[in-house]
């Protein structure tokens, strides 16, 4: 949309663009100074609410307990949200020492409120009155008991001395994700390659433009490798020379494996311990069985079952595979397909096999074009609409803005995209909040943005995304509908915050639109002609998503079976290393490949508590998501009404409202079909041959 200027507008009337930039103005500022002192003077307020609340004499009801705690804490929640935003997406030295600083103070403070007793029995009390629960909403009554378990999962129960011993181990663990984070950042900053003309073999021009652009960025007048995964997998896939895919390979796996200061197999061995130690101290045998009792899975041993059903198809697929791209490798001179070699001749099977380049294939994906598809497809299914808001400052200058309406001109929310790979953001993609959606006291929009690390281009060129790159766009911004499309009266319930392994259903469901052939005719076409993308391309297209599926599930069942392993062990010195040895090689691992994320840099599980233990959780989403899509299948069409309506109503906007197994049936009208996921994956006749 077009911004009116100051001359032609109303002071009276803010501007989207105003609205926006109010909101982002401390993340913008990007002043550590700024941060610390919001969020101390925050902390602070938010202490005396709390206060208030345990103050109270009156007897406790929703109101003065349960709502109360809901609008408490929102000038700390806004503080930090932004401060998170920008020590992840554009650190400084500064930043990062406040990091460090705030981490500890962050976490006493509301392991203090988590584990207030005064506070505990004013809310235990209230739920166990019949009365009043029956007095409540069904939100209300949600809400209420979503604080009840977390205080209770927290350790408020407890005695004196292990509650404070549970409050030292979270203000420790606090001070170790944050290390084990910054210390992956340090090792995928300083880590380059400088590429001289001999060394471009293979490389496609895009990548080569972007290397170049990299070197720029650095002040240096070469090709700049880095370890940022959208050059190093293209570089793995490219080049023709197998020592500097071996260099390039060691490094990108190493991280966090370094002997010094960056060193994270300290970091890890200690997390491991303390994790252990809380799930003794709350009554569990294991961290993993605390960590999933309530999840939907509910236990280590579900969650080995679905992992360990799909490893043996998987493996029998991935080594069929192996063979394969070893006669590539022999005719090239090579005895065996190494880790550092898979990708390169899984491309050139692919090239042989399908007559597949996906060089050729990325100018019909460029990043502003596949943008607009997944707004098109949010518009198809869902009756919102995205308009660009230009000029509003963020955390970073490449950051882009939308405006988030509804069918009927309503705002629904904002949408913001940080794309590009810098040197000063952390690896990876994800979504995340700066403002949750709720109807409390007359209700707030959400602020939901995606972040990214595609390459940038040269400048003046259109960037260009790879079908894995498009994928992840898609995936993300699946995360973002499911914050932007909430509509729930509380901000506990709000978007995202569901069950860990039901989170990633409206992400990776949403992926399933990317090869839509109504949308693929639309959006993707050529960057340079405007022509649709040839169905002949289409067609192999689709086969190649399958084509290295072995290789893709491997990898990542490696790491989600080594998570689990690594927390659900009662070992009383952890092991990081040796338990991911040990348990690779009972699976009987691939030689030819290593698992996604190596545990000195699985941020997934080390960063923070979200996915510990918890890794499963996209295969186990993958199973609803597979199963999801097919109801649209059944219907006869990618975009049929009534089944998006439903959607929106039980998945997309329906947040923690209810448990996730119940907002699944609502959907679908019966549980899920594990064997959908076989059949998305093509891996049903190798099931059958492993059973």
């Amino acid at each position: 949309m077009t911004v009116q200027t100051e001359a032609s507008r109303s002071d009276e009337t803010p501007t989207a663009s105003d609205s926006l930039a109010s909101e982002l103005h401390l993340c913008a500022s990007g002043d550590a100074a700024g941060f610390e002192r919001a969020i101390r003077q925050a902390i602070e307020a938010h202490d005396a609410e709390i206060a208030a609340i345990t103050g109270c004499e009156d007897a406790p009801d929703f109101e003065n307990t349960v709502k109360a705690l809901e609008q408490a804490g929102r000038a700390l929640s806004h503080s930090v949200r932004s401060f998170s935003v920008v020590a992840a997406t554009s650190t400084t030295d500064e930043i990062q020492r406040l990091e460090r600083d705030l981490s500890p103070v962050l976490s006493r403070h509301f392991s203090a409120i988590m584990l207030d007793t005064k506070l505990f029995a004013r809310i235990d009390s209230l739920m166990g009155d019949p009365a009043a629960a029956n007095a409540m909403t069904a939100q209300e009554h949600r809400a209420g008991e979503r604080m009840h378990d977390a205080m209770k999962r927290a350790g408020a129960q407890l005695p004196d001395e292990s509650r404070a011993r549970l409050a030292e181990i979270e203000t420790r663990l606090s001070e170790l994700f944050t290390a084990f984070s910054q210390n992956i950042l340090a090792d995928e900053r300083d880590w380059t390659m400088d590429l001289s003309e001999g060394d471009l073999g293979g490389l496609p021009d895009w990548l080569v433009r972007s290397l170049r652009a990299a070197g720029e960025e650095r002040g240096r007048d070469v090709p700049v490798l880095t370890l940022s995964r959208s050059f190093v997998v293209p570089f793995l896939e490219h080049s023709d020379r197998a020592d500097l895919r071996r260099k390039a390979f060691e490094a990108w796996t190493r991280r966090g494996e370094s002997e010094g200061a960056h060193d994270n197999r300290p970091v890890m061995v200690e997390i491991l311990n303390l994790r252990a130690e809380k799930a003794r101290l709350l009554g569990y045998r294991t961290y993993a069985a605390f960590k999933l009792d309530d999840q939907m899975a509910k236990t280590p041993d579900t969650v080995r079952e679905l992992l360990m059903r799909v490893w043996e198809p998987a493996r029998m697929r991935a080594e069929r595979d192996a063979e394969a791209l070893g006669e590539l490798a022999r005719a090239d001179g090579l005895e065996t397909v190494a880790p550092s070699d898979w990708r390169y001749y899984a491309a050139r099977r692919r090239s042989r096999d399908l007559d597949f380049d996906e060089a050729a294939l990325k100018p019909y994906f460029s990043l502003d074009a596949m943008i607009e598809a997944a707004f098109d497809v949010a518009n198809r299914l869902f009756g919102v609409r995205f308009e660009a808001i230009e000029g509003v400052k963020a955390w970073h200058p490449d950051v882009r803005a939308w405006r988030v309406l509804r069918a009927d001109g309503r705002e629904q929310g904002y949408f913001l995209g940080d794309y590009f790979a810098r040197a000063s953001k952390r690896s990876g993609a994800w979504m995340s909040v700066l403002r949750p959606q709720h109807r409390m006291d007359g209700g707030q929009t959400p602020i939901v943005y995606n972040v990214c690390n595609f390459a940038k281009p040269a400048r003046g060129e259109p960037a260009l995304l790879s079908l894995s790159d498009a994928t992840t766009l898609y995936h993300e911004f699946g995360h973002a509908l499911h914050g932007l499309l909430s509509d729930v009266e509380f901000p506990s319930l709000s978007g995202t915050a569901v069950a860990r392994d039901f989170v990633e259903l409206p992400s990776q469901l949403f992926e399933h639109w990317l090869m839509v052939p109504e949308i693929l005719s639309v959006h993707a076409r050529h960057v340079e002609t405007g022509d649709p993308l040839p169905e002949a391309m289409v067609a192999r297209m689709r086969k190649a998503k399958t084509l290295d599926a072995g290789f893709e599930t491997v990898e990542y069942l490696a790491s989600a079976i080594v998570d689990l392993d690594l927390h659900d062990g009662e070992a009383v010195e952890a092991r990081p290393l040796e338990t991911e040895r040990e348990t690779l090689r009972g699976l009987g691992m691939p030689p030819a490949i290593v698992m996604r994320h190596r545990t000195p840099h699985f941020a997934h599980v080390f960063s923070g508590e979200g996915y510990s233990a918890g890794y499963y959780s996209y295969l186990w989403s993958e199973v609803l998501d597979a199963d999801a899509f097919e109801a649209f299948g059944e219907a006869g069409d990618p975009f049929h009404a009534e089944t998006a309506a439903r959607l929106l109503t039980h998945v997309y906007s329906a947040g923690n409202g209810a448990d996730a197994d119940i907002l699944y049936a609502r959907f679908r009208g019966r549980e899920p079909d594990p064997a959908a996921l076989m059949r998305k994956r093509g891996f049903a006749e190798a099931a059958e041959a492993a059973e």
